[in-house]
């Protein structure tokens, strides 16, 4: 859906159910994105519009949350809940009050347990939160901007859960800011928005069995080539048959990512 077409309804949550913090976050940003967005928004059919939901995303810039949240709230209609590392939730700071008011979701990094790390996730999907998630872990420095090789968190939360993961592309933000390339950011002209969700990842594959490094690396490659695939109707073109591993590019390489 664009801002001039009506392909798919979108679905609004009232800023009453975000609560305050979300609320607040919502009434800055959601201005910003009218005066330096425009959206075409299309795949909304395919988040359901309760229980528990994964959506994994590609990243290609820094300003892209904005995008995906935009998205999520107000083309979905369910509060996006983000993954973030648990320090960010400690202390009386502003940054803890607004992560943990707004219902974001901490990771607990350096767990000895892998699933330990994710329990609060794994607990927020239980109880019917739609969770985003960038399985990547950073913005892509894949040259061209394709999905590099993932981390396995997303495989691991999805089959700990058992919550659906909707396969998310979009384009765009990083005509805005191209994060690792140039400095500033570009606001003017307005720059178009792509999303795009797929329908759930099939990962029947992987039920049941021991998460060992094969099982999870097989369902986050399962997931990251869904999402290149809708990138690829985004862009027209064929993404790369391998992703991209930067710690194993070449000087080159890594110059022009």
């Amino acid at each position: 859906m664009s801002d001039t077409g009506a392909a798919t309804a979108r679905r609004r949550v009232p800023l009453r159910e975000l609560g305050f913090w979300y609320g607040l976050a919502a009434c800055i940003l959601k201005p910003l994105t009218w005066m330096f967005m425009k959206r075409a928004w299309r795949g909304m059919e395919h988040i359901p519009r309760e229980g528990g939901v994964i959506l994994a995303s590609n990243h290609i810039s820094h300003v892209d949350p904005i995008a995906l949240a935009d998205y999520i709230v107000y083309g979905a209609g369910r509060p996006a809940r983000f993954l973030a590392k648990s320090t960010l939730f400690k202390g009386k700071g502003l940054v803890s009050r607004v992560m943990r008011g707004a219902g974001q979701i901490p990771v607990h990094r350096h767990t000895a347990d892998a699933s330990l790390a994710l329990k609060d996730a794994v607990e927020a999907l239980h109880r019917g939160e739609c969770i985003a998630i960038y399985p990547e872990g950073t913005v892509s420095r894949d040259p061209q901007k394709w999905p590099m090789v993932a981390k396995t968190g997303v495989a691991r939360l999805a089959l700990l859960s058992g919550a659906p993961v909707i396969p998310v592309a979009q384009w765009g933000a990083e005509q805005i800011l191209d994060s690792y390339r140039t400095k500033g950011l570009h606001l003017l002209p307005r720059r178009t928005m792509e999303v795009v969700a797929g329908p759930p990842v099939d990962l029947s594959a992987y039920v049941g069995k021991e998460l060992t490094t094969e099982v999870l690396r097989g369902a986050t490659d399962d997931v990251m080539r869904a999402i290149a695939g809708l990138l690829e109707g985004l862009r027209g073109e064929p993404a790369p048959a391998q992703f991209f591993e930067y710690h194993r590019a070449t000087p080159e390489q890594r110059m022009s990512a």
